[in-house]
């Protein structure tokens, strides 16, 4: 048996803030890894690294990343103040986001990112994936002018350096089974340790191992029918095991539970994540073209907003299409303003230089279907509004259905490129009710359970529907940090 303070489960962006949290606050801290050392990290490992928060200016990205005066001169660094945040958040989850928890989440997310910064993660400009050269100036676009350096891999690591210089114990190939809960309080977790049982006490306990997107038989209970069938982006590890440990004492679930974050994904990808490969399998500069299904039909708006407002949802459209798959089309014209992520070795891909002799080579696709389709697109673009790729341009293909509301060019332009895509979902939507001043689970009656805490993606009630890109390592930094510190103040009165 083991003795500590504040037990953190997981040990993802989340878990490793709410470590620190607790660190900071004099707790004996142990964190709880499900995986090997060289798979730990949870789904923060698989991210790309883009962070959504609050900023008014220039002035405040200058507290996070080492800007030069050519740089801050020579572009557009935009601002995404709280309200904009809020509007976003809001819009896209149709207003249906707690008010309270998206209160705390855009309130304290550029405070938070300084505190990150505190702790050795390092921030670099966006200029690879949501930027791009207009009149000799750059533009930011999608409200997320900083990543972390190195993505989410980076982010682990200068968070675990700071775990491990702090003092904090990790314990991995260490799996929570149950909490140690005596009907008042919660006291601890049993867990399976390399294959043997083990016990850790302590008087708080934070769980922050992700959501049930791991799970086949969960995804097809919660997500419904054909969701056991979808690419897991991220790691194998997140099965819902603290979920199912919470509501077994009578937490209180909450949020979308049906919903999830999916986006379109290589065909081929692997099962799983693949950390060699990170993020790269995503497809996400569909804006720029088409996408077409198994009987060669649009069946998406491709260009109703920037990627980052609606990849989240469209890879549950294209789970929904015959043989769970789409083909993304582009020509020649927009090839330079693709992202890296299409540039890779790994890539399902057809090339030609005849949009006939590209219909021959989409596998699995209605050849007549998607010729008549490209024609019915071509004849149907304002070809008289100008394209840019760094706004919302309106050059719209109008009298078609559906419509494609921005960034519509003819597919005219040999040689064409299409990749093949399926559905990979993110993380789970659904989770346990918190208090969203303290972190603390909820119990079936609202009331607070002594001892219990929770961040990362076992929060629900934030996301609905959709999601705005880079806004869950930034949550989960919020709500880790809270829950740490309000779990190592209970565990030291």
């Amino acid at each position: 048996m083991h003795e500590h303070d504040v037990i953190v489960v997981g040990k993802g962006n989340a878990a490793l803030c709410a470590a620190l949290a607790a660190r900071e606050q004099g707790a004996r801290v142990v964190m709880l890894e499900a995986a090997p050392v060289e798979e730990s990290g949870g789904n923060s490992r698989f991210a790309g690294g883009v962070v959504r928060f609050a900023y008014d200016s220039v002035e405040d990205l200058k507290r996070l990343t080492d800007l030069t005066d050519d740089e801050v001169k020579n572009a557009d660094w935009g601002s995404n103040t709280r309200g904009e945040f809020f509007d976003d958040l809001f819009r896209l989850t149709q207003y249906r986001t707690d008010s309270d928890l998206s209160e705390t989440l855009v309130t304290k997310s550029f405070e938070t990112m300084v505190w990150l910064r505190s702790k050795g993660a390092r921030f670099v400009p966006n200029y690879g994936r949501q930027s791009g050269v207009v009149g000799g100036r750059r533009k930011f676009f999608g409200r997320m002018p900083i990543e972390v350096s190195g993505g989410g891999p980076g982010l682990v690591q200068y968070l675990t350096q700071a775990a491990e210089k702090n003092g904090i114990e990790i314990a991995y190939e260490t799996r929570a089974v149950a909490l140690i809960y005596d009907g008042e309080k919660v006291s601890g977790i049993r867990a399976r340790q390399r294959g043997k049982p083990a016990e850790f006490r302590a008087r708080s306990v934070v769980l922050a191992c992700g959501g049930f997107e791991a799970n086949p038989e969960w995804r097809t209970r919660y997500l419904g029918p054909g969701w056991d069938l979808v690419k897991v982006r991220g790691t194998r590890f997140n099965v819902g095991d603290g979920l199912r440990m919470a509501l077994d004492i009578g937490a209180c679930p909450y949020g979308n539970w049906s919903g999830c974050h999916a986006v379109g994904w290589d065909r081929n990808a692997p099962e799983f994540g693949d950390l060699s490969v990170g993020d790269q399998f995503e497809k996400h500069s569909y804006i720029f073209g088409i996408l077409v299904n198994a009987e060669g039909k649009r069946f998406v708006d491709e260009g109703l907003d920037f990627h980052s407002f609606t990849y989240a949802k469209y890879g549950g459209e294209v789970l929904k299409q015959p043989g769970q798959f789409a083909w993304q089309v582009f020509d020649a014209k927009v090839k330079d303003i693709l992202r890296p992520e299409y540039r890779i070795k790994l890539v399902t891909k057809a090339t030609a230089n005849t949009l006939e002799e590209l219909a021959r080579k989409l596998e699995g696709v209605n050849p007549e279907g998607f010729l008549k389709t490209v024609r019915e697109f071509n004849a149907a673009v304002r070809t008289d509004v100008p394209f840019n790729h760094t706004v919302k341009d309106g050059r719209c293909a109008v009298g078609i259905d559906p419509a494609k509301s921005n960034w519509a060019n003819p597919l005219d332009t040999p040689p064409f490129e299409a990749y093949a895509t399926t559905c990979g979902i993110t993380f789970t939507f659904g989770g346990l009710r918190i208090n969203h001043q303290t972190g603390q689970v909820l119990d079936l009656n609202l009331i607070p359970i002594p001892g219990l805490y929770a961040a990362g993606e076992m929060v629900g009630g934030l996301f609905y529907f959709n999601y705005p890109s880079g806004t869950g390592l930034v949550s989960g930094a919020v709500f880790g940090r809270l829950a740490g510190a309000s779990a190592a103040k209970a565990a030291r009165k």
